[in-house]
């Protein structure tokens, strides 16, 4: 293989070198990239410690640490910036693109892109142009989430028990609330103070909207039937915590109904488009609040007026209406006069039935007395006797206490059932001899064994023989 000889320009010069060497009088010793990095850094920050530059926001954007990053462009030049998470957590509003700010910071360089860019510590608003701009970009994209649609306002209550008020405590707007209050219909009030206006005002103002929401009806502080969320007028900036999209939010959750009364009657906020109800002034707030109660006396009083006239007309036109159909009913007399002559027809009738039942129960009693003849009645009452008499003397000739009299005993086994066979006798084996005098006992005798023998009792003498019975037993 050939190898090239040295170029002869090469030696003088520099670029064609192919090795670095020092050349003759240089004294700078070359820096890594580091060095010159850090030395640009610090030269930029040095003389850019402090500036404040004016631009519009591009590509803003808020990272999940919570530092904010963006552009500021202008129509020639565009420089990049950072917002760490604290000063980005204190801003005053949304950043967000196409709105022109003044950044307050220092210039520094990001080495590891070969980029300087700006960290700012505060951003504002380039005047009341930029301001109205971010206004109308926070309202049309709140507006498109459905935020101040009609359909979400809520009716204020007629005449509401107990009112919160979130505003400032020492301002004149609370004075003249509760003035007006006062004067048309006297009502409880609850003031939530807050700020109502710089930095914090519109976290406050929200928590306090957010806290009368949250009140339990019957709690230790009682739950408001109507919120009013308010403070006096002034510079768009001095209403800008109203504006804020937290506050904002705050006024359209709200379950109470709410009226916004920020300002006077020119200023406009975003939470008077959230709000239920926007108030011209404070003072108007109090006048929607509450009906006055003189006028509420007023109309009650109409209201039982007209109440007893209706009534009183209504019983008027009844007792008209009965008094004409009255004179269409036939009189009293032509309506009994019927009736009562069947009462009588039916009285008269009922007489001679009664007289024609007793002569028909006369006659058949007569016919049946003639009947009964002293004669009859004797020969009935002898033929009586007589058969009375024998059927004596039969249950006297069937009474088996006559035979025990004459001889003859009954037999008994222990249970006292009659005894009628000797089988049966011999069987049971203990016996009771029933004789007209009294029982004996006896015991049957097994096999050849004699009988028991007992002492002989003394003969009683026999009953006497029952009475006949005659005509005179009869009575």
């Amino acid at each position: 293989m050939a190898v090239p000889f040295p170029d002869p320009a090469s030696e003088t010069d520099p670029a064609a070198r192919l090795l670095a060497e020092a050349a003759p009088g240089d004294n700078v010793p070359p820096l890594s990239v580091s060095q010159l990095s850090a030395a640009i850094k610090r030269t930029v920050e040095d003389g850019f410690a402090r500036v404040r530059v004016r631009g519009e926001l591009s590509g803003a954007k808020r990272a999940a640490s919570g530092h904010f990053y963006a552009a500021l462009k202008d129509d020639n030049a565009l420089i990049d910036m950072v917002m760490w998470k604290g000063q980005a957590g204190r801003l005053a509003f949304r950043p967000e693109d196409g709105i022109e700010v003044i950044a307050t910071g220092k210039l520094t360089t990001y080495p590891g892109r070969s980029k300087y860019q700006l960290v700012v510590d505060t951003l504002e608003v380039a005047g009341e142009g930029a301001l109205m701009l971010l206004f109308e970009k926070l309202k049309a994209r709140l507006g498109a989430e459905g935020l101040f649609d009609r359909e979400r306002k809520q009716p204020l209550p007629v005449l509401p028990r107990v009112i919160g008020v979130v505003t400032s405590p020492t301002g004149a707007v609370i004075r003249d609330i509760l003035h007006r209050l006062a004067d048309r219909c006297p009502t409880r009030v609850i003031v939530w103070p807050v700020l109502v206006q710089g930095d914090g005002a519109a976290a406050q103002v929200a928590h306090a909207v957010r806290g009368f929401d949250g009140l339990e009806r019957g709690g230790a502080v009682p739950r408001p039937d109507l919120v009013i969320v308010a403070r006096g007028g002034g510079s768009i900036e001095d209403l800008w915590a109203f504006n804020e999209e937290v506050v904002v939010r705050a006024i359209a959750e709200c379950r109470i109904p709410t009226i916004s009364a920020v300002g006077h009657e020119t200023d406009t906020t975003l939470a008077d488009y959230a709000a239920d109800v926007r108030a011209p002034t404070p003072t108007a707030a109090a006048e929607m609040a509450v009906p006055v109660r003189a006028e509420l006396q007023a109309q009650l009083a109409t209201w039982g007026g007209r109440m007893i006239a209706a009534a009183t007309r209504h019983r008027a036109l009844a007792g008209e209406r009965l008094t004409a159909l009255a004179r269409h009913l036939p009189r009293r007399e032509a309506l009994y006069a019927p009736q009562r002559q069947r009462l009588d027809d039916s009285g008269d009738r009922l007489a001679r039935s009664q007289r024609q039942r007793l002569t028909m129960v006369a006659e058949r009693l007569a016919t049946r007395g003639a009947a009964l003849r002293p004669a009859l009645l004797a020969r009935r009452w002898d033929s009586d006797r007589a058969r009375l008499e024998g059927l004596g003397r039969l249950l006297d000739s069937l009474d088996p206490r006559a035979l025990l009299s004459r001889g003859y005993a009954m037999v008994r086994d222990a249970g006292g059932a009659i005894v009628t066979s000797a089988d049966r006798a011999r069987d049971t084996g203990h016996l009771r001899l029933q004789f007209a005098d009294g029982e004996v006992p006896v015991v049957i005798a097994v096999g050849d064994a004699p009988p028991p023998t007992s002492s002989p009792r003394p003969a009683r003498k026999p009953p006497a023989p029952p009475p006949k019975r005659g005509q005179g037993e009869l009575f």
